[in-house]
């Protein structure tokens, strides 16, 4: 279980690769990982690497929304696997984010 995250070379997009279990174990990990990079246009979290998603992560793709919104940013969930993108669609996700 990880949180990498790594900023586009013209500084206006952050991505952030969650691989393993995504649960309430990263945390802290998921908000350092944008939490010192305010004022981006776009938060791309890639979930091609999840296996596993529950109510806290979804809480804490919230979070990361709210973030983003603050400067009129956005949040885009790139990839996620069948079983995380049913938990997705049940939580009504895809009327929230921009779902890739």
């Amino acid at each position: 279980m990880s949180v990498i995250s790594t900023v586009s070379p013209d500084q206006k997009r952050l991505d952030i690769h969650v691989v393993g279990r995504f649960d309430f174990s990263l945390h802290k990990e998921f908000r350092e990982a944008y939490r010192h990079h305010p004022g981006l246009g776009e938060y791309r979290v890639n979930l091609g690497g999840a296996e596993y998603i529950d109510s806290s992560a979804l809480g804490m793709l919230l979070l990361l929304r709210e973030h983003a919104e603050l400067s009129h940013g956005r949040v885009v969930l790139a990839g996620p696997q069948p079983s995380v993108q049913r938990v997705l669609t049940i939580a009504n996700f895809d009327k929230l984010f921009q779902i890739e």
